[in-house]
């Protein structure tokens, strides 16, 4: 029998409805009843999936030996130096090295894996230099819970000094003295980023002194460090709004400037390349954002200046500068593009890609005085592959495709993108990977997988893992739904506030289309997503069970009205721009209607793999926990409900290059168990 967690009537009660929540209790992180209850839940998975034990060990041979074991990056230039990460044949995690020139010795900066010695838990935040190469701070999560600490070596002698500044956003920037540093402080509680702090070198970090404080509660702020290296910026956010001040890095103690004052939706941020001028990417009159600069002494917003003119057909999301260019990421009809525009003359062209799904980002690029392009490249068939482009020439060189195991060919394989038909009518892209050749038959197994919030677009991109699926005769498909930014600011807007139920349905749409098309049948998909995507599998679970025959959620959103309501937690007040504020009836009411937890019944759900972190500071752990108690309750069919909570990690799950894909394998042998493949 599963376990069973005990039932404690919790009343909730506003705008004159009442809602018991039997599994409240939950909450109590430290309660030694909280973590048995856990525990046993881990214990009950683990007996029920022993039989898989071989096939889980083979999955994870598979994957692991798509690793290279001695894997290294691609070298950067930076101040005077090249940087590059490596891996020793078999240890968990990088070393951070860096080189004068790439014939002289190497030097480590920081051996991860001897730094996470004994830790369950260890990974990196950022490293930065000193402007002098001296000195190296670096922020370390020892937890999972994404609180940094910040910690300051000499490399000259290789001793570390005396403090260590915690609770940080792991941010780090040098001011142009080398002995100051700039970072952002996470209130306790709610782990806001609402202060900006100044930390001399060789000091107390209580005497640290506050430069900045983000005093609406709706907003974050955090801090970085111009192109040029004249400008130290701070910048502060919500969902719809950003501002940013500036100090000249070369009087670290002075007043912070204003480059131009908040206003509502107003989104913009700044770029300074060494020259006399500020590039500033903005949506102001512009909703899928254009670029434009302005005067150093101007910075007012009734300054700027258009740079390239608005053309609405293109979402911009990023730009970087160079001596004579400017590189302009953007979006186009869903997929991808780099522009390239001459700061001379404004001629522009796009740089070229041959596939039709791909991912393309502006990679490691901080020297100013050059005119060659580092930039990434994957797809569902093709590893990330890092690229240095000549923006002169337009000659490309490819400097590394990852190593993705030694039987891998790309032509065993392809990729599509198709388009569902949503309930409104409006086309919903699809990218699919499958092996070259399958029969649509309809007997091929389905793993779809989505997201749809915060604008955050799903693109697609190689992963080794997935190879194991895909060898077995799965169909991999993503669905682009609304919420993303895929297809512009409307695509992101059409899926939020009191919009959101069209993720769900799209997502719904998607998966009937690839069935009715012959990718799949009900009796052989799956639905997956994680976080907020976990929020939309969850509610596709209550709107439409008998389409699938399992469900992968991990760490998932699912209880949004009780979290919504509660400003404590973590993310809470900065997210009533992308979820509403359910103080406020009209949102309640929306938001009750597809809230997972709140509508679980009882009906016949599909076999489903939960996930949980107990140190999660995005979604708290007792959000899945709450869910799968509640889901076992009123379930009415045979298939089982498993919730696995990762102990000692968080959001993202265990660190370690290795250790991280045993989760994966779990998923892998949960699917693969479910169609009766045990090899």
């Amino acid at each position: 029998m599963p376990p069973s967690a005990q039932k404690k009537p919790y009343k909730r009660t506003i705008h004159g409805d009442t809602a018991v929540d039997n599994y409240y209790w939950l909450r109590e992180r430290e309660s030694e009843e909280v973590l048995a209850y856990l525990n046993e839940e881990n214990a009950y998975l683990q007996k029920k999936m022993q039989h898989t034990e071989a096939l889980q060990r083979r999955l994870y041979e598979e994957i692991t030996e798509r690793i290279k074991p001695d894997e290294q990056s691609v070298p950067f230039f930076e101040n005077n130096f090249w940087h590059y990460t490596r891996y020793e044949a078999g240890k968990e995690h990088p070393l951070y090295c860096r080189k004068k020139t790439l014939e002289f010795a190497e030097e480590i900066l920081i051996d991860v894996n001897k730094n996470s010695e004994g830790m369950p838990f260890y990974e990196i935040g950022d490293y930065s230099l000193s402007p002098d190469n001296k000195l190296l701070a670096f922020s370390e999560d020892t937890l999972g819970r994404r609180q940094y600490n910040i910690r300051i070596k000499n490399l000259e002698t290789g001793d570390f000094f005396a403090e260590t500044i915690p609770n940080t956003d792991g941010n780090i920037v040098w001011a142009n003295d080398n002995k100051t540093v700039f970072y952002a402080r996470k209130d306790a509680e709610t782990l806001r980023e609402f202060q900006i702090m100044r930390h001399q070198i060789g000091q107390n970090p209580e005497k640290d002194v506050l430069v900045f404080e983000e005093e609406d509660e709706a907003f974050n702020c955090y801090v970085y460090k111009s192109k040029s290296e004249k400008y130290v910026f701070i910048g502060s956010y919500s969902s719809e709004s950003t501002e940013y001040r500036m100090i000249d890095a070369t009087k670290p103690e002075s007043e912070p400037k204003i480059f131009t004052k908040r206003q509502n939706k107003l989104e913009y941020s700044v770029e300074h390349d060494g020259g006399n001028v500020f590039y500033v990417l903005h949506n102001q009159k512009a909703k899928n954002f254009k670029l434009s600069v302005t005067a150093e002494s101007k910075t007012e917003i009734k300054h700027w200046t258009d740079f390239v003119p608005y053309d609405a057909s293109f979402f911009i999301e990023d730009f970087e500068l160079f001596k004579d260019f400017v590189v302009i990421k953007e979006r186009k009809n869903g997929l991808i593009q780099l522009r390239v525009v001459s700061k001379k003359d404004k001629a522009q062209y796009n740089v070229e890609f041959t596939e039709d799904v791909y991912e393309t980002w502006i990679a490691d690029n901080y020297e100013t005085d050059s005119n060659v392009l580092r930039y990434g490249y994957s797809s569902l068939t093709t590893p990330s592959t890092t690229i240095d482009y000549d923006l002169v020439s337009k000659k490309k060189k490819v400097l590394k495709t990852k190593f993705a195991g030694k039987s891998f060919s790309s032509a065993n394989y392809e990729t599509e993108r198709v388009f569902a038909t949503a309930e409104d009518g409006t086309q919903i892209p699809i990218s699919i990977l499958h092996k070259k050749g399958i029969a649509l038959n309809g007997e091929n197994p389905l793993l779809i997988y989505g997201y749809g919030s915060y604008g955050y677009s799903m693109d697609v991109h190689f992963q080794a893992s997935l190879i194991s699926l895909i060898d077995r005769g799965f169909v991999y498909a993503i669905a682009h739904v609304r919420g993303g930014q895929e297809l512009g600011r409307d695509w992101y807007d059409a899926g939020k506030l009191l919009k959101k139920r069209n993720s769900f349905t799209d997502f719904i749409a998607c998966t009937d289309f690839l069935c009715q098309k012959g990718y799949s049948k009900p009796e052989k998909t799956f639905a997956q997503g994680g976080s907020a995507g976990g929020l939309l599998v969850g509610a596709v679970a209550n709107m439409a069970p008998e389409k699938f025959r399992g469900i992968v959620a991990q760490v998932p959103f699912v209880d949004v009205v009780t979290t919504m309501l509660d400003e404590t937690i973590p993310l809470t007040t900065g997210e009533f721009d992308e979820w509403g504020n359910p103080k406020n009836k009209n949102y309640y009411r929306y938001m009750l209607s597809y809230s997972p937890y709140d509508n679980v019944a009882e009906r016949a759900y599909p076999a489903m793999l939960i996930t949980a972190g107990l140190h999660d500071s995005q979604v708290q752990y007792w959000e899945p926990a709450k869910w799968t108690a509640k889901l076992r309750d009123y379930n009415k069919s045979q298939n089982p409900i498993y919730l696995f909570t990762e102990m000692d990690a968080g959001h993202g799950g265990a660190s370690g290059r290795f250790e991280q894909y045993k989760e994966t394998v779990l998923t892998y042998a949960f699917l693969l168990d479910l169609l009766g493949i045990e090899e």
